[in-house]
């Protein structure tokens, strides 16, 4: 069962959220933080892209840029940019996007659970990104920013969110870049404390929605400080790490697409001839086309759009992995027909979260940058909870999420 803990949040002042909130780490290069930074040493961009303190081009692994994110840290501390509450609390973070919001709840994840599964992952991560993570957490010894969790649905839960969300919030603003909202409220009464403990305690899984790497990291220097210790005990800070929780069925799976280089040698006319063997293919004309169902694709090439629906025989729905589009379009077009047997490293192939829209994949093709673009139906979360549990891994670039959590509202100290 799931083990959550409040924590003494280390926050912005009301009036400087606007200045020291950011966006991930892990959403833009060094060269976009520099110029969303400039101007602004509150920016938290000082202490999760500390290169940008330095001359472009410096190597974002050298250690005095690590040690840069914990000098930033300790000053935003010294100069009360950053400001750590009193008592133990738990917060309601909301995001809306398009008119709709979800509403997620801040806490200390246990480590132990993420060790032994209770965390489910539905992907892989690798290990030179989780080392970087991994000093970045020691440096600075906190949780510095979150990961995205979902929890099964609970009415209970609901409602006590409700009774918060209901009051004046903390914080509340609007991203510029994207017109997103960010709503922040802080649960500091007692007996809510103590239930929302309780009933996540009843909770036999709580998921990886965003941010395996991160989960990853902060988990293992967890586990470290642990071993390290001559006396732990258990209920160490270093035990948790913060993550916030959805409820599964407010969050939004956006589908995930490709465009590929180059048919692997073949003509539009062939390439379309070796797609009818495993799919009906329907010739759309040239406005866009959105997949509408699973096992539905839209392909776009040489300046029309095509419907491709999966034949029966082609899948398995009994399968939690064999059910996915993302399989049967890894399996059947890009390996079979394109010849890309890896996601991961295969330079011919590129992915386009879907929040940039189709026409993105139009402007890619149409530019003649790369000859054809497919795109797939949204994962459902359920269908992520069922590879979660059954202890399988997604297929690479199978989930995008957004919109993503915003960086500065709240950090974790270790101890």
């Amino acid at each position: 069962m799931a083990k959550i803990k409040p924590f003494k949040g280390i926050r912005p002042p009301k009036d400087l959220i606007g200045q020291v909130a950011s966006r991930p780490y892990d959403v833009l290069n060094s060269e976009e933080a520099r110029e969303e930074a400039k101007g602004n040493e509150k920016s938290l961009y000082h202490i999760i892209k500390p290169e940008i303190d330095f001359p472009v081009g410096t190597d974002e692994h050298d250690p005095a840029v690590y040690e840069k994110a914990a000098e930033n840290f300790r000053k935003f501390q010294d100069k009360g940019w950053l400001v750590q509450d009193e008592k133990e609390c738990y917060y309601v973070y909301a995001q809306t996007m398009n008119g709709k919001t979800q509403y997620g709840l801040v806490v200390g994840a246990y480590v132990p659970d993420y060790m032994n599964g209770i965390i489910k992952k539905h992907e892989l991560t690798r290990r030179d990104k989780e080392e970087d993570r991994m000093k970045h957490v020691r440096v600075n010894n906190a949780n510095i920013e979150p990961v995205f969790f979902a929890y099964p649905d609970n009415a209970e839960l609901d409602i006590i969110v409700k009774k918060y969300t209901a009051r004046q919030p903390e914080y509340d603003f609007v991203t510029q870049l994207d017109g997103f909202g960010h709503t922040f409220w802080i649960i500091d009464d007692e007996a809510d404390i103590a239930r929302i403990t309780e009933l996540f305690s009843a909770m036999p899984a709580l998921y990886i929605a965003d941010g395996h790497h991160r989960s990853a990291a902060a988990a293992l220097v967890g586990a470290d400080k642990a071993k390290q210790n001559p006396n732990h005990c258990g209920d160490e800070e270093y035990n948790y790490f913060m993550a916030v929780c959805f409820p599964a069925n407010q969050l939004t799976i956006i589908d995930y697409n490709r465009v590929v280089k180059d048919l692997n040698g073949l003509t539009e006319a062939q390439f379309l001839e070796k797609l009818s063997g495993n799919f009906i293919v329907e010739e759309k004309g040239t406005d866009i086309y959105k997949p509408n169902a699973l096992h539905n694709f839209s392909l776009y090439l040489d300046g029309k759009w095509y419907s491709l629906t999966a034949k029966q025989g082609t899948y398995n729905d009994n399968d939690p992995i064999g059910v996915l589009d993302v399989t049967i379009s890894s399996d059947l077009i890009l390996n079979e027909i394109l010849g890309i047997k890896d996601l991961r490293s295969d330079k011919r192939i590129d992915f386009v979260g879907g929040i940039r829209g189709l026409g993105e994949l139009k402007r890619r093709v149409d530019s003649g940058e790369m000859k054809v673009a497919l795109a797939l139906y949204p994962v459902t979360m359920k269908q992520l909870m069922d590879i979660a549990d059954t202890g399988n891994i997604m297929p690479p670039k199978t989930t995008w999420f957004e919109p993503k959590l915003r960086s500065g509202l709240v950090i974790h100290k270790l101890s």
